[in-house]
């Protein structure tokens, strides 16, 4: 996952860009970076670290100009120097930027052509930089000195036609303008919005609802599927859809995990759709063990705090804080190393023994990946002196890998791949082990404004939606996600030398 932003305003939007970023934080802690556009020039900082840490005073001074786009990064299968920060910049035509979430499945075959058909040079292991590259192209080949908006949509239907994968962009094209697009299948969000200023309307393409609404932006809506936004320089918004047979399929892990709870996706508030995942979760509790001795709920912070609070309010149960979280410490799911997650586990969360001493304890996570952390925490309630460690996932069984722009581990380091309940809760230490059941976690979710017929569950069933991910390309990313080949030269990077060399 990452978060992207893009603002067309009346005055200079680096210090709004900066603000969106950091609310945007959670997407990616392990680079940033803003562009911006004034007078025909582009102005860039990029860097690995956390927002605060890449742009000081000195860098935002230089971010001059009433348009811009910026991107937060966590390390997916390329590797994590800062020449993957993004954006990505581009001189021909005009002069493109681009800053992408997701991931493209066809990456190898784009990267041949780009090389050989496109003429043009990829110069990281990034899809980001390719799928700039086809945007870039496709919008050269309307020979336009000045590019319409008609062109700009053009050029997004042709990207649509050759790219595969989950994407959500948003591009600055020099001088003229913001376009933010939506792959055809709707896989990874991406939202718009405006506010009014005593200058005019500014218009704000971003990865969740809540920079938005931080920044005082009112949400218009979300991007269909395949369609595109293009606001100019000027601050004229036009839309447009791009794909000839669009399909809402958007990621439901975006409402187990990834999004902050105070987001609507899709129509879908995330906070609600967590509320109810704790309401099936104690409806399948009290179908199981009608009888159950759970004497307290404790959450295993932060996003698993809303199921669990409704799933304690529905069993009648005391729920109770028993861990305290060192806020400084990253997001474990997105840290590159299992050494590091490991060690990362002990130093983010402490327990208070008072709610664990004598007590039946049922913790409530959002899923369970590997299992690293929450066999830390179940031993950590053990010797805070819980009697029996229930544990509870908000998810079902992650039992394949995402392909879409999550940097999930390979088959093998899913706890739950090939594994049954009672294997994963022996592996962890569980007295008792209770997943979500996948049609339950569809129904928690799938209760918005807008009706999804189809969820992108692929972690949980293994059906990509795409339907180009077979066991080939599966085997192929499983070498490059393994945590101990991550140093080494990846695929992506591989077919992109073949081809420049």
């Amino acid at each position: 996952m990452c978060g992207i932003v893009g603002i067309v305003g009346k005055s200079n939007v680096n210090q709004a860009l900066y603000d969106a970023l950091t609310v945007l934080q959670h997407r990616g802690q392990d680079a940033a970076g803003i562009v911006t556009s004034h007078d025909g020039r582009l102005f860039l900082r990029k860097d690995n670290g956390l927002v605060r840490d890449v742009f000081h005073q000195r860098h935002m001074q230089r971010l001059v100009g009433h348009m811009g786009i910026g991107h937060v990064r966590y390390p997916t299968a390329g590797s994590s120097t800062s020449a993957e920060a993004q954006p990505f910049y581009v001189n021909s035509p005009y002069g493109i930027t681009l800053a992408h979430n997701g991931n493209l499945t066809n990456v190898e075959q784009l990267a041949k052509e780009i090389y050989e058909s496109d003429l043009r040079h990829v110069n990281t292991n990034s899809d980001s930089e390719v799928l700039l590259n086809v945007f870039a192209h496709e919008l050269a080949q309307r020979g336009k000195l000045q590019p319409t908006e008609e062109d700009v949509f053009a050029a997004v239907t042709d990207v649509h036609n050759r790219c595969v994968g989950g994407y959500a962009v948003v591009a600055m094209v020099t001088g003229y303008g913001i376009v933010g697009f939506r792959d055809p299948h709707g896989i990874r969000p991406i939202v718009f919005g405006q506010r009014h200023t005593d200058e005019g309307v500014e218009y704000m393409i971003a990865s969740e609802s809540v920079s938005l609404d931080v920044l005082g932006f009112t949400l218009i809506r979300d991007l269909a599927p395949g369609e595109a936004v293009y606001i100019t320089e000027d601050g004229k918004l036009h839309t447009r859809q791009c794909a000839t047979n669009p399909y809402l399929t958007p990621c439901i892990f975006e409402h187990v995990y990834l999004a902050r709870p105070d987001s609507i996706i899709d129509g879908v508030s995330v906070y609600k759709a967590r509320l109810r995942m704790g309401e099936k979760l104690a409806d399948k509790i009290l179908r199981e063990r009608p009888d159950h001795d759970i004497d307290v709920v404790i959450p295993i912070p932060d996003t698993s705090r809303t199921a669990a609070l409704e799933l304690a309010n529905h069993l009648g149960v005391k729920f109770r804080e028993g861990f305290v979280k060192n806020r400084y410490i990253g997001r474990t799911f997105i840290m590159p190393g299992q050494a590091a997650r490991k060690k990362s586990v002990r130093q983010k969360l402490n327990a208070i023994e008072l709610e664990f001493r004598g007590k039946n304890v049922m913790l409530v996570d959002d899923s369970i990946v590997r299992g690293t952390t929450c066999k830390q925490i179940i031993q950590m309630a053990r010797e805070a002196g819980a009697k029996n460690v229930y544990f509870c996932s908000a998810a079902p069984a992650v039992r394949y890998p995402n392909v879409y722009g999550i940097d999930m581990p390979s088959a093998h380091e899913l706890i739950a791949h090939n594994r049954s309940t009672q294997d994963v809760a022996d592996l962890i230490g569980a007295d008792w082990l209770i997943y979500q059941d996948l049609p339950d976690l569809i129904e928690a979710v799938g209760g918005g404004k807008i009706k999804i017929d189809k969820f992108d569950c692929a972690v949980f069933d293994g059906q990509y939606v795409t339907g180009d991910v077979d066991e080939a390309y599966l085997n192929k990313i499983e070498q490059a996600r393994n945590d101990a080949s991550k140093v080494k030269t990846q695929a992506v990077s591989a077919i992109i030398d073949l081809y420049n060399n």
